[in-house]
């Protein structure tokens, strides 16, 4: 997948009047690329349109329009594109209630390096996270995590060929597994050169 330019986002002044119809076609194209591996944890598949809406969101809250500042923006986001050989998602641990996330975040530490996906027939690929930043401290983890899976060609293959593909975790505080559902799995395989 080709990463953004400034030729790919709008400027300022256009955002501002499409942004509504930008925000509700992302919206439904997100309901494709989020998977729940259980009530608290989840993974935010992201490709280019996801990836361009938060650049865009970040130009309007900062009020960014000069050259050099939309660049950091696209260098900061750009890494989090899939590259045709990987997935790359947003892992989050969702607890509204502050006092269930403290001692969760707690309980959590090293979640990030326990995360894997799976092509039927392949070991797990284990997420590759934090590139850019350890978000873990001694006492807690972060709530959001970014990860990479990176997949051999074999893997890449028997994917587009319809191979069943699994995500989960396997952490002493959290272990669950699921199937990913064919709406996922579509928008996983159309991320694969």
């Amino acid at each position: 997948m080709a990463k953004l330019t400034r030729d790919d986002l709008y400027s300022l002044e256009k955002y501002a009047e499409v942004r509504a119809d930008f925000r509700t076609q992302v919206i439904n194209h997100k309901k494709n690329r989020r998977l729940a591996l259980d009530a608290h944890i989840a993974l935010y598949f992201e490709d280019a349109l996801t990836v361009q809406y938060q650049i865009q969101e970040m130009l309007r809250i900062e009020r960014i329009f000069e050259a050099a500042g939309i660049q950091e923006e696209l260098d900061v986001y750009n890494p989090l594109i899939p590259d045709g050989r990987n997935w790359k998602a947003t892992f989050m641990v969702e607890y509204a209630d502050e006092a269930e996330r403290r001692p969760a975040l707690a309980r959590l530490i090293g979640i990030e390096d326990a995360v894997w996906m799976q092509v039927a027939g392949f070991d797990r690929i284990y997420a590759i996270a934090n590139e850019d930043l350890d978000r873990s401290a001694a006492d807690k983890t972060a709530s959001v995590h970014f990860m990479r899976f990176e997949l051999t060609p074999a893997m890449q293959a028997a994917a587009k060929n319809g191979a069943r593909l699994m995500a989960g975790v396997e952490h002493p505080a959290c272990q669950a597994s699921r199937e990913i559902p064919d709406n996922v799995r579509a928008a996983l395989v159309g991320d694969l050169t």
